[in-house]
């Protein structure tokens, strides 16, 4: 079901990507900033569709918040669909529609040091979403904490395999090599990890996050260690849900494995038992905080700064561990996006009682 709605996704965004089209929200204007800065175009370029967060919540979000806070702004949205240079294009195509700033979510964060350094020498504001840009400051930098994301999910797991006095080792499946983010989130993980007195039987760097490839490399590992495996950490819930299939398909009771992004698949794989934790980071706080950001940026105003990383004046959130024992609470409780009734289909629904939850 997953690879069809990724598919169907792919589709769609193909033909945005021909059309390069801006999206814009009612009432908007599509010409040049007024000299009061409350217009203006604002690019919105994420980096894939193997996570399925950015065409349900990161966008959709961004894009209502922008209209309420500039009606006469027009956000061009466009996903690079895991290709680097695919999003090179879409950022001068976005300039070339007059964009005044690009809130940008790198598909190679080495690589999108180039944009910004394009898009700065041009006179237009950079704002890294979700993953850090290195190499070349932007102006801005809006995302949760990911070395705290890394730790917090590798200590979960690494608590969890003491109180059940468990045996083994464990995998480490990293995130995307070009990804910044991901570095950070790796560090976290073996921060957690190296001083856990569980070995680290082997880790892995999954090119473009692609769950099928982290399905892949955990196949040969529970063949190389079958038996052996107390626990894996994943980085995400796509890498986290390719181990779990990697299992399933060996015919391997599957070990506590983690995840992040608390995906809807997510969600009812922990319901289910199947997946140990993942992260909560509600999209709806870092998609607004962006908005908010390049509105000020829009009009010529220092947006406020918490730390700075990379050299990058940032606004860092914290994240909040998920299992069986907060999910009711932390999901489904005060400003929830999932519903109820879209978890608790009728293949959970009996998972879902057993949790209280209904």
């Amino acid at each position: 079901m997953r690879k069809l709605a990724i598919g169907a996704l792919a589709g769609i965004l193909a033909l945005s990507a021909l059309t390069a089209c801006a999206q814009e929200p009612s009432g908007g204007n599509s010409g040049s900033a007024k000299a009061d800065g409350k217009s203006g175009k604002v690019a919105f370029l994420m980096p894939d569709l193997a996570s399925t967060r950015y065409e349900q919540y990161d966008a959709p979000l961004f894009k209502k918040r922008m209209a309420k806070l500039c009606p006469d702004c027009g956000v061009i949205y466009q996903n690079a669909n895991g290709d680097a240079s695919l999003q090179q294009q879409q950022a001068n195509s976005a300039m070339a529609q007059g964009a005044k700033v690009i809130v940008i979510d790198p598909v190679d964060s080495a690589g999108a040091a180039t944009i910004v350094q394009t898009a700065q020498s041009q006179g237009v504001k950079v704002v890294a979403y979700d993953r850090p840009i290195p190499d070349k400051p932007a102006d801005f930098y809006v995302s949760f904490d990911n070395e705290a994301i890394g730790e917090s999910i590798a200590q979960s797991l690494v608590d969890h395999l003491k109180e059940t006095k468990a045996e083994g080792g464990v995998l480490e499946i990293n995130g995307s090599p070009t990804d910044a983010a991901a570095g950070l989130i790796k560090k976290g993980v073996h921060n957690a990890v190296d001083s856990s007195g569980f070995k680290l039987l082997a880790e892995y760097d999954t090119p473009g996050w692609a769950p099928e490839k982290a399905q892949q490399w955990a196949s040969g590992q529970i063949s190389q260690y079958r038996g052996k495996i107390a626990g894996v950490v994943a980085a995400n819930d796509g890498t986290g849900g390719g181990a779990i299939a990697a299992f399933k398909a060996a015919d391997v009771k599957v070990p506590p494995i983690t995840g992040n992004d608390a995906e809807l698949a997510a969600i009812q794989r922990i319901i289910a038992g199947d997946q140990y934790n993942t992260i909560s980071k509600p999209i709806k706080i870092v998609a607004e905080a962006a908005a908010d950001v390049a509105e000020q940026l829009l009009q010529g105003k220092e947006p406020k700064a918490d730390t700075k990383l990379f050299n990058t004046p940032s606004q860092l959130f914290k994240p909040t561990v998920v299992t069986q024992k907060n999910l009711k609470e932390v999901i489904f409780g005060s400003g929830a996006v999932l519903k109820v009734k879209d978890v608790c289909t009728a293949q959970y629904a009996a998972a879902c009682g057993r949790l209280g939850i209904q």
